[in-house]
Protein backbone atom coordinates (compact mmCIF):
# COMPACT_ATOMS: atom_id res chain seq x y z
CA UNK A 1 0.00 0.00 0.00
CA UNK A 2 1.11 3.52 -0.63
CA UNK A 3 0.66 6.51 1.71
CA UNK A 4 -2.84 7.98 1.40
CA UNK A 5 -2.95 11.31 -0.42
CA UNK A 6 -6.19 12.55 1.15
CA UNK A 7 -7.21 10.95 4.44
CA UNK A 8 -8.41 12.93 7.42
CA UNK A 9 -10.05 12.49 10.80
CA UNK A 10 -11.12 14.67 13.69
CA UNK A 11 -9.87 13.38 17.03
CA UNK A 12 -10.43 15.33 20.26
CA UNK A 13 -11.60 18.36 18.24
CA UNK A 14 -8.40 18.42 16.14
CA UNK A 15 -8.26 17.68 12.42
CA UNK A 16 -5.47 15.43 11.18
CA UNK A 17 -5.06 15.38 7.40
CA UNK A 18 -2.52 13.68 5.17
CA UNK A 19 -3.22 16.33 2.55
CA UNK A 20 -1.66 19.11 4.63
CA UNK A 21 0.80 17.09 6.76
CA UNK A 22 4.37 16.05 6.01
CA UNK A 23 5.04 12.35 5.49
CA UNK A 24 7.98 11.42 7.74
CA UNK A 25 8.24 7.63 7.45
CA UNK A 26 6.44 4.43 6.56
CA UNK A 27 6.83 0.68 6.63
CA UNK A 28 6.05 0.33 2.92
CA UNK A 29 9.41 -1.12 1.91
CA UNK A 30 9.41 -3.00 -1.43
CA UNK A 31 10.47 -6.58 -0.69
CA UNK A 32 10.63 -7.73 -4.30
CA UNK A 33 7.00 -8.71 -4.60
CA UNK A 34 4.88 -6.20 -2.63
CA UNK A 35 4.79 -3.21 -0.28
CA UNK A 36 2.32 -4.66 2.19
CA UNK A 37 3.34 -5.92 5.60
CA UNK A 38 1.01 -8.86 6.21
CA UNK A 39 -1.90 -6.81 4.86
CA UNK A 40 -1.16 -3.73 6.95
CA UNK A 41 0.94 -0.59 6.51
CA UNK A 42 1.56 2.39 8.80
CA UNK A 43 2.76 5.89 7.96
CA UNK A 44 3.98 8.67 10.24
CA UNK A 45 3.06 12.33 9.64
CA UNK A 46 3.63 15.77 11.21
CA UNK A 47 1.01 18.50 10.87
CA UNK A 48 1.93 22.10 9.97
CA UNK A 49 1.38 22.95 13.67
CA UNK A 50 3.82 20.24 14.81
CA UNK A 51 1.43 17.51 15.95
CA UNK A 52 2.25 13.91 15.05
CA UNK A 53 -0.07 11.18 13.88
CA UNK A 54 0.02 7.73 12.34
CA UNK A 55 -2.12 6.42 9.51
CA UNK A 56 -2.82 2.71 9.72
CA UNK A 57 -4.04 1.02 6.52
CA UNK A 58 -5.35 -2.51 6.30
CA UNK A 59 -6.51 -4.98 3.68
CA UNK A 60 -8.14 -7.28 6.25
CA UNK A 61 -11.89 -7.74 6.38
CA UNK A 62 -13.32 -6.42 9.62
CA UNK A 63 -10.47 -3.96 10.17
CA UNK A 64 -10.62 -0.28 9.25
CA UNK A 65 -8.10 2.28 8.09
CA UNK A 66 -7.64 4.87 10.82
CA UNK A 67 -5.66 7.85 12.07
CA UNK A 68 -4.00 7.76 15.50
CA UNK A 69 -2.68 10.93 17.17
CA UNK A 70 0.75 10.42 18.76
CA UNK A 71 2.84 12.11 21.42
CA UNK A 72 6.31 13.26 20.41
CA UNK A 73 7.85 10.26 22.23
CA UNK A 74 5.49 7.83 20.47
CA UNK A 75 6.28 9.45 17.12
CA UNK A 76 10.05 9.26 17.72
CA UNK A 77 9.79 5.56 18.62
CA UNK A 78 7.67 4.86 15.55
CA UNK A 79 10.05 6.82 13.29
CA UNK A 80 13.13 5.05 14.59
CA UNK A 81 11.49 1.66 13.98
CA UNK A 82 10.49 2.38 10.39
CA UNK A 83 12.61 1.26 7.48
CA UNK A 84 11.45 3.89 4.99
CA UNK A 85 12.33 7.23 6.57
CA UNK A 86 11.45 10.03 4.15
CA UNK A 87 13.31 12.78 6.05
CA UNK A 88 16.26 13.02 8.45
CA UNK A 89 15.63 12.67 12.18
CA UNK A 90 16.43 16.34 12.86
CA UNK A 91 13.92 17.44 10.21
CA UNK A 92 11.24 15.10 11.52
CA UNK A 93 11.68 16.26 15.11
CA UNK A 94 12.95 19.84 15.27
CA UNK A 95 14.08 20.73 18.76
CA UNK A 96 14.35 17.10 19.92
CA UNK A 97 17.89 16.53 21.13
CA UNK A 98 19.80 13.36 20.27
CA UNK A 99 22.41 12.43 22.81
CA UNK A 100 25.43 10.21 22.44
CA UNK A 101 25.09 6.70 23.84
Amino acid sequence: MHPPKDMSAVVDRKRYSTKTATLLAGNDHWDGSNYERQGRNSFLYRTPKGAYFAVHLTQWQGEHDHIEPLTVDEAVSMFEGMREQRVEHKEAFPGVEIEEA
